[in-house]
């Protein structure tokens, strides 16, 4: 007998040898890799090869890595000009799904897949993970730039991915701390098993679609405030609250009220959200080596030790969303910008759970359990 599952919560739907979670411990690992060994050691162009390609690489592959990365930082004309002509006040993840879905009209994407036949070709699927990743930090810099009626500002290919992302966004070449700032933080949205937007690529991929049809699906769904759109809602969120001193009251409203404290739970995890730990570290080290602490952060500790004494009985803590938008604002990144930041960064996992499905591929058909009117007879439109 068929049983309902409500948002398929513990329902598998792959297998997968790209990432795993422990909800108990809080341990989040890629290729068996812990996440904050990663984020602490690695760049995101070593890790968006780890996952690409299952194991890390030695020096001579790392290299050609970044200099494929580098050589296909840079978009046609024809994309720049669509993005021109949209709404400046639009969204930048609308942008983002309208440009990627776009790109594969200008850039060849598909020979590989036309006609239903099996996708063997191992070079082909490397060969555009490795343009479509570059290409997405481009995107999204872009637009901070064209939005604001200014040319873009052009890639370099003398700086690292996270490097290159940040220059790109106001011009000016950053620090290394800043870098490596930034550089954790894409390792750290890198890759997250089969959430909502992971599933959107896989189902899309299934069908043989173009890979950047399967990025542009992944997009629309990371898009989302339940999922990766609920870094701005936090942000949102501490600015209402308004002060650590405000914390308690604010707090015995919303769940006197039943209603969202953005940021917290995650049906992964049934601990600390091991993301939300390294971003809350960060976090207290930026405060340390760039000056004061912020009114955000402030609150937001204030908030995490609130929502403990109330919440943690029901295995309620912080979640990745929970710090990433306070310490991109410390950053200067606009609050609208952080969701397609996580878009650059997860584009690694997409493509690496594209790239898998390829590998063994059977289109997605879920069944239902229909619960609607049985067989009746059609009457003419009077007797209605």
């Amino acid at each position: 007998m068929l049983e309902y599952v409500p948002g398929l919560a513990g329902v598998p739907a792959t297998k997968s040898k790209i990432s795993s979670i422990d909800g108990e411990k809080g341990i989040l690992a890629y290729r068996g890799y812990a996440i904050d060994d990663l984020a602490e050691n690695s760049t995101f162009e070593e890790t968006s090869y780890l996952l690409l390609n299952g194991n890390l690489p030695n020096s001579s592959q790392l290299s050609l890595f970044e200099k494929k990365l580098k050589s296909n930082r840079r978009v046609k004309y024809n994309v720049k000009k669509i993005m021109r002509d949209l709404p400046a006040t639009g969204h930048p993840m609308e942008m983002l799904q309208t440009a990627v879905a776009a790109m594969g009209m200008f850039y060849a994407g598909d020979e590989c897949l036309t006609g239903g036949d099996f996708c063997e070709d191992v070079n082909y699927v490397q060969n555009m993970s490795v343009k479509i990743l570059s290409r997405m930090a481009t995107l999204v810099a872009m637009w901070q730039n064209i939005r604001r009626g200014y040319d873009p500002i052009l890639p370099r290919d003398d700086l690292s991915y996270a490097a290159n992302l940040l220059y790109m966004l106001d011009g000016k070449e950053p620090d290394d701390y800043l870098t490596r700032v930034m550089d954790a933080c894409l390792v750290l949205h890198a890759e997250h098993t089969i959430n909502a937007s992971t599933f959107a690529a896989l189902v899309t991929g299934s069908t043989l679609a173009s890979p950047y049809l399967v990025m542009a699906a992944a997009i629309g769904t990371l898009a989302g405030p339940l999922h990766g759109g609920a870094n701005e809602r936090v942000v949102e969120m501490l600015k209402e609250i308004n002060g650590p001193q405000n914390v308690q009251a604010w707090l015995d409203k919303k769940l006197a009220n039943k209603e969202v404290i953005w940021g917290m739970g995650h049906r992964e995890y049934k601990v600390k959200d091991p993301r939300a730990t390294y971003l809350q570290t960060m976090m207290e080290d930026w405060v340390k080596t760039r000056g004061k602490l912020s009114k955000l952060f402030e609150t937001a500790l204030e908030l995490e030790r609130a929502c403990e004494d109330r919440l943690a009985v029901k295995g309620v803590y912080p979640n990745v969303d929970f710090y990433s938008g306070i310490l991109y604002t410390e950053m200067g990144i606009p609050k609208d910008q952080f969701t397609p930041l996580f878009a650059v960064s997860r584009s690694a996992g997409w493509l690496a759970h594209w790239k898998e499905q390829l590998t063994d591929n059977r289109i997605f058909r879920p069944t239902q359990i229909y619960t609607g009117e049985d067989i009746r007879l059609y009457g003419p439109i009077e007797n209605r």
